[in-house]
């Protein structure tokens, strides 16, 4: 397990070797470091502006053969917006880097979380929150498939189908609360009135009545949550997806009630 002063000391490393690579003209601290909310468990968040005309996959190359060989790391993935690439190291020490290697004109802040160590930031667009259209969306096509998944008797594929359902419910809360909707960010700021409910959603066994008993939270709550986005929508939306919740009790689709 690392310490703070183990993250801190890596952090400052990297950055001096940052300032010495004639192929990246600018820096920044991003993520919860950048706003004072740095806890014991953050990650370390760098942004690097490249130089024009630096070849960016060599840069990458580098850094990454850098990070394995001096600091530990023992795999990594690649998550990219645009252009730029974000690297994300694991260390054996459990710690995670996170390396933007962005390109000299999508430098800058695509979020307040963005603290300028050196060189020029551009004007770029923020990150968008995801759209509550489509989080709604989402929300039905998993209730689809949550219901055909319990119907089959495929408890581990409505599992995940419930579970997806109960991602699209909190995101469209967050967004309605203005807080952060990505990666279930903000949820632990949402207010008790909208996360006990949730509770209901846990599926702690694979038993029918229980898979459907979550499946019927799930969905009154994708129902309250789109209630919020667009009323005529969530009202066309009731009916079928009620319909789906009482399968068990009026028969499975394609069936006749036994």
């Amino acid at each position: 397990m690392f310490t703070r002063n183990e993250r801190s000391a890596l952090r400052d490393a990297l950055v001096a070797a940052a300032r010495a690579d004639h192929r990246i003209d600018g820096a920044a601290v991003t993520g919860s470091a950048a706003s004072g909310a740095e806890d014991g468990w953050s990650d370390v968040d760098l942004a690097f502006g490249l130089a024009e005309g630096a070849d960016q996959a060599a840069v990458i190359a580098d850094w990454t053969a850098a990070m394995y060989e001096r600091h530990g790391a023992v795999a990594h993935l690649d998550v990219p917006r645009g252009a730029t690439i974000y690297r994300v190291f694991l260390l054996a020490s459990t710690l995670q880097v996170d390396i933007a290697f962005a390109p000299a004109a999508e430098f800058g802040a695509i979020a307040p979380t963005f603290r300028l160590l050196f060189g020029t930031a551009r004007d770029v667009p923020v990150a968008a929150p995801p759209e509550a259209a489509g989080l709604v969306g989402m929300g039905w096509l998993y209730a689809l498939h949550a219901r055909s998944s319990i119907e089959r008797g495929r408890g581990w594929q409505a599992l995940y189908m419930i579970n997806g359902l109960r991602d699209q419910v909190v995101a469209l809360a967050c967004l309605q609360h203005d807080l952060p909707a990505w990666q279930g960010r903000g949820v632990d700021g949402l207010p008790a009135a909208v996360t006990q409910p949730l509770l209901g959603t846990l599926v702690g066994a694979l038993d029918d009545a229980t898979l459907r008993r979550a499946f019927a939270v799930a969905t009154e709550a994708l129902l309250a949550e789109a209630a919020h986005v667009d009323p005529a929508l969530a009202e066309r939306l009731a009916g079928p997806l009620r319909a789906m919740t009482d399968a068990g009790r009026s028969g499975a689709a394609g069936q006749e009630p036994q």
